[in-house]
């Protein structure tokens, strides 16, 4: 068993990416011959000033440290083996795929979007033209949503299954090591494309298939089976298992699988608007120094508060924090508006901006009446009515922090990081009450719980509405398949069961084994 070793070094030790071996090998000489692994990397910020805190796996033998390291094999497609057909080439389909690989089957990704560059085009159309492109845009594409929006790894899904192998994955596809040891990793928006690139790569040399630009517009159901989906050309793809990782955002299959009579279910989820402070403010705050100095990265925050609306209860919650980041246009048709944040690999944008959402619970819809898809139908009618506010572009509506909880229409803004623009617009009075009223009530205790936060040089910016899917395709928890279509193995954020890039990576892979088991055994 490894022995811990702990201690801190100061951020322009501790950080510093080309020396940190030869920093810990000067704090323990000993060290030297001995195999070891840096097991996890930490800023401590209780004291002024900062500290890096750097904990050791020590290991008796060498032995010891490989049996802890993961060899991968993708090379292992059998001989007339069944083919699985994965529907979405976001982290869970990707890492389903490479999964269906090692297990010696065939995987097959159908992808609605583009290939990762050619996503970049769409991009900017929404940046710079107002034009949403409903299969390639922030959501859809290569990678999915993650891939452009950040690609931050900390994940709390350690029940789940094995971080660290997903971890290494990436690494291998070209990764920086820091993940494997960061408290809270992050790779970056600019670097991610060219890793998903390298991992389409490895699938497609290893015998797999990707077909991008093909969407799902029906099921061929028969008895309990799927024998086939049929694309937005008429063209039928058979298949033996089908994985189904759509992402959160591929309503059309929701209402696809619904007209089909198959099984789903509403689920809560959450809702609200990006606000976004100046990164000094938050660096103030969270380092207790007015100046962090060129070491330290940007700082981060996590608050949530739980209020009370009515006399019901629900939390407001911090979101996606991007230090150092970018607030994103994230909507996926063109008559609705919808906002993300997303951070590149050095964070070093001058603004900081956070996801700030209230949770919807089952009871807060409508469901007696617009039974499944009340949540989405929630989701929808926000996105809409936020657009029409901004005059049915992408430019966001707008309104600085204090105004809001003032119920105060802002006669000016501060600068903002949303490129397609913002537009000073009283959020007050185009959120519902449910919503506004439970966020004024949270920003003011954000307000108390951390210095600097409750401030006018802050701006929120609508709306965030797209946290997690308000449905859910049920599958049996042990074997993971639909409880109706047998070889249907839904999983991801689509379909309830992740809630980011690594809890979707683990998710693929967990779908995959359940689908080779279930063809393995007919």
């Amino acid at each position: 068993m490894a022995q811990k070793i702990e201690f801190h070094l100061p951020p322009e030790l501790g950080l510093h990416p080309t020396d940190l071996e030869s920093t810990i090998l000067k704090q323990y000489p000993e060290l030297a011959n001995t195999p070891y692994l840096i097991h996890k990397r930490s800023i401590d910020a209780r004291k002024v000033p900062a500290k890096i805190r750097i904990e050791l796996d020590v290991f008796t033998n060498l032995e010891e440290l490989k049996s802890q390291q993961y060899q991968f094999d993708w090379s292992c497609i059998k001989s007339n083996i069944k083919k699985i057909i994965i529907i979405g080439a976001g982290p869970a389909g990707l890492f389903a795929a490479l999964k269906c690989l090692e297990n010696g089957f065939k995987p097959i990704i159908i992808e609605r979007g583009k290939d990762v560059r050619a996503r970049r085009r769409d991009l900017a159309d929404i940046q710079k033209n107002n034009i949403v492109n409903p299969d390639s845009n922030y959501c859809f594409g290569e990678g999915g949503a993650g891939t452009y929006s950040d690609g931050k790894l900390y994940t709390r899904s350690g029940k789940r299954g094995d971080i660290k192998r997903i971890l290494d994955i990436l690494v291998k596809h070209g990764a920086n090591q820091d993940i494997l040891f960061d408290a809270h990793p992050h790779i970056g928006t600019n670097k991610l494309p060219k890793l998903i690139a390298s991992i389409r790569e490895t699938i497609l040399n290893n015998g797999g298939e990707i077909l991008f630009e093909t969407r799902v517009v029906d099921f061929n159901i028969k008895g309990d089976k799927i024998e086939s989906i049929i694309d937005q050309n008429g063209k039928e793809h058979l298949g033996d298992g089908f994985i189904l990782v759509t992402g959160h955002s591929a309503r059309d299959i929701y209402h696809l699988l619904n007209d089909k009579k198959v099984l789903l279910e509403p689920k809560p989820f959450a809702m609200g608007v990006r606000i976004e402070h100046p990164q000094y403010i938050i660096d103030e705050a969270q380092y207790k120094t007015p100046n962090r100095g060129e070491f330290l990265p940007p700082a981060a925050y996590s608050l949530v508060h739980q209020t009370n609306y009515k006399g019901v209860e629900r939390g407001v919650f911090s979101f996606c924090m991007c230090p150092g980041g970018f607030i994103v246009p994230s909507a996926t048709t063109q008559n609705e508006l919808v906002v993300n944040g997303m951070s590149p690999s050095k964070r070093d944008s001058k603004y900081a901006n956070s996801g700030t959402v209230v949770a919807i619970n089952l009871e807060d819809m409508d469901i007696q009446k617009e039974g499944i898809f009340a949540g989405l139908n929630l989701q929808s009618e926000l996105e809409q009515i936020t657009w029409k506010s901004a005059n049915a572009t992408q430019t966001a509506p707008s309104q600085r922090l204090i105004d809001f909880c003032k119920n105060k229409s802002s006669i000016n803004l501060p600068d903002c990081s949303y490129i397609p623009g913002i537009l000073s617009v009283p959020l007050h009075e185009v959120l519902p009450p449910y919503l506004k009223f439970r966020l004024q009530e949270g920003i003011k205790a954000f307000g108390q719980k951390m210095k600097g936060y409750y401030t006018n040089e802050a701006i929120l910016v609508g709306v965030e509405s797209r946290t997690s899917s308000p449905v859910r395709i049920p599958r049996l928890k042990d074997t993971l398949q639909h409880p109706e279509i047998t070889n249907l193995f839904p999983g991801g954020e689509g379909a309830g069961y992740a809630g980011g890039i690594v809890s979707a990576a683990i998710d693929g892979e967990k779908l995959a084994d359940a689908c080779t088991n279930f063809l393995l055994s007919k």
